[in-house]
């Protein structure tokens, strides 16, 4: 067993602590990878806030350097990697390239691993909850399986790639996967989190010449603008479906990273005839929209899951538009040493920054 320091939900309801704890050796394909940066994203917190199966470790943006591997998978010690969501790869929907919509997904990724003796951690000797999305990387060293493990080019900075693995590749893929706006398609965007952020650089990628943020908060309507945003809303002071109307006529496309039942209503109605409005958010279960709409404008509303990537094809792309200045991933980016854990997950509870990353070494 190998020591090292996790983040670990001891109580149901309370914020993880960092504490130490055990890892197992890999087995069959997985990797023993030691964690250089992991990003906390709005999921770790929403789950970690009503999960009941305790201890758990979350975590699931993971970069670091494979130390140690299944036998399956021994040709991977000393590749840099980046960790993304799980997948099972044999199913239908795996083996036709979707593996974000995996038939075994909410268990390989939502429910954390069992608590028995083939748990990957232990704390004094009692097995830990994990394999939160394939990898529980809040800590120095993580298990996950070869499948969920990207390799990265060595010199990239772990801080930047991290983020790639859930945040960055969900909105960048919404627009470049599915939306797929073109140049005079007005793309509007709820929210300027990390993910609404990377909607936008995926439609300033994409070519379209309106893109339009809303967010409450000034200082990340300012980011979005940077980012290729090119009307900024306020939605404390304005009326969002008007003023969306006015300056496009009804946007082609739009995505809302809120999960409020409130604005995805308003994205409804901003949308002109055979628009598309993509639900990236993981917040409220249910929300009433206005059917009638929906049906006399042939609107269409879709689920969106880690940006339909399949992510050994999709992160090396966005790696390439990243070294092409077209996906700036350092301007989301808060670093944070792994070790001020609290006060990290603290900011990123209240929103005071876009992607807080936590690195274990520079």
């Amino acid at each position: 067993m190998l020591n090292a320091r996790a983040a670990v939900l001891l109580d149901a309801g309370a914020d993880p602590r960092l504490t130490d704890v055990q890892v197992r050796p890999p087995v069959g394909d997985e990797l023993l990878v030691e964690i250089e940066a992991v990003g906390i994203c709005h999921t770790d917190i929403s789950v970690a806030a009503r999960f009941r199966k305790v201890p758990m470790v979350f975590g699931h943006e993971g970069a670091g350097t494979v130390i140690d591997a299944g036998p399956a998978a021994a040709g991977r010690i000393g590749e840099r990697v980046v960790l993304t969501f799980a997948s099972c790869g044999v199913c239908d929907r795996c083996g036709a390239g979707s593996p974000a919509y995996c038939d075994h997904s909410t268990d390989l990724n939502m429910r954390g691993g069992r608590l028995d003796e083939t748990a990957a951690l232990r704390l004094d000797g009692a097995p830990v909850a994990g394999e939160f999305f394939g990898q529980s990387s809040f800590a120095t060293h993580a298990i996950s399986k070869s499948r969920n493990a990207v390799t990265i080019p060595g010199d990239l900075d772990p801080a930047l790639a991290a983020p790639l693995g859930c945040s960055v590749q969900t909105g960048v893929g919404a627009v470049l996967n599915v939306l797929t706006p073109g140049a005079d398609d007005a793309v509007v965007v709820f929210g300027a989190g990390a993910v609404g952020l990377s909607a936008v650089m995926g439609a300033r990628i994409a070519g379209c010449r309106t893109i339009v943020a809303v967010d409450p908060v000034a200082g990340r309507r300012a980011l979005a603008t940077e980012l290729g945003a090119t009307i900024t809303i306020d939605p404390t002071d304005t009326d969002v479906t008007r003023a969306v109307l006015d300056a496009t006529g009804g946007a082609a496309c739009a995505i809302d990273t809120t999960a409020r039942p409130d604005v995805i209503a308003t994205a409804v109605m901003a949308l002109r005839s055979r628009g598309t409005l993509a639900l990236l958010g993981l917040g409220a279960l249910t929300a009433e929209l206005p059917v009638a709409l929906i049906m006399g404008k042939g609107l269409t509303v879709r689920g969106v899951v880690e940006g339909d990537s399949e992510p050994h094809s999709f992160i090396p792309a966005l790696l390439e538009h990243h070294r092409r200045g077209e996906l700036p991933v350092d301007k989301l980016v808060t670093t944070c040493p792994f070790e001020e854990f609290d006060r990290a997950w603290a900011a990123a509870k209240a929103g005071e920054v876009v992607k807080p990353v936590l690195v274990t070494r520079r």
